[in-house]
């Protein structure tokens, strides 16, 4: 994650960096992606990129989570208690709705096709402990949920029927549940 110099910085500097990082990896593979592009695109030193950054996947966790929490938090369902297999097909529909004219659209598809064997991106998703401590139901149905939205987005075609297929799932398990 970003040092604390970077997380210092003035609003309008740190946007421009953000900016930089994220055209970077919107445009290219991890693997092909380069400081240099992103320094040129920010304006600044290679030096102030490594005060900011370990590395570049660092750099590429950084955007990554930033991209998951601004589309999170833009997500709005109804909280119940309880396993609710609506309010999870809600989230995902509203996640794969967010992404038509999303900044991070081009990030986040890129991830799957590209880039998620290059880097290890810490999330709720990747923590044992987390998801443990999740009822059985839930735990299926984050996982799955998780699952839909990559395939969803690299197969685009498949969506209803893959939406479809969620629902019934997630029913199931409410049905199972009970």
């Amino acid at each position: 994650m970003p040092t604390s110099t970077f997380l210092n910085l003035k609003p309008e500097k740190k946007q421009i960096v953000t900016q930089a990082i994220l055209q970077e990896f919107s445009a290219y593979p991890f693997a092909d992606a380069q400081v240099a592009r992103i320094v040129k695109a920010a304006g600044i030193a290679r030096g102030a990129f490594y005060k900011y950054f370990a590395d570049l996947a660092d750099a590429y966790v950084y955007i990554y989570s930033v991209a998951m929490r601004d589309i999170h938090q833009q997500i709005r369902v109804q909280d119940t208690p309880g396993y609710d297999a609506d309010g999870y097909l809600a989230y995902a529909e509203q996640f794969l709705a967010s992404l038509a004219d999303n900044p991070y659209s081009a990030l986040i598809k890129r991830h799957f096709t590209e880039n998620e064997g290059a880097v290890a991106i810490p999330t709720a998703l990747n923590s044992p402990e987390q998801l443990a401590e999740l009822a059985a139901p839930d735990w299926a149905a984050t996982i799955l949920s998780h699952e839909v939205i990559r395939q969803v987005m690299l197969y685009p075609r498949l969506h209803d029927t893959l939406l479809k297929k969620f629902a019934t799932a997630l029913h199931q398990l409410e049905g199972s549940h009970r």
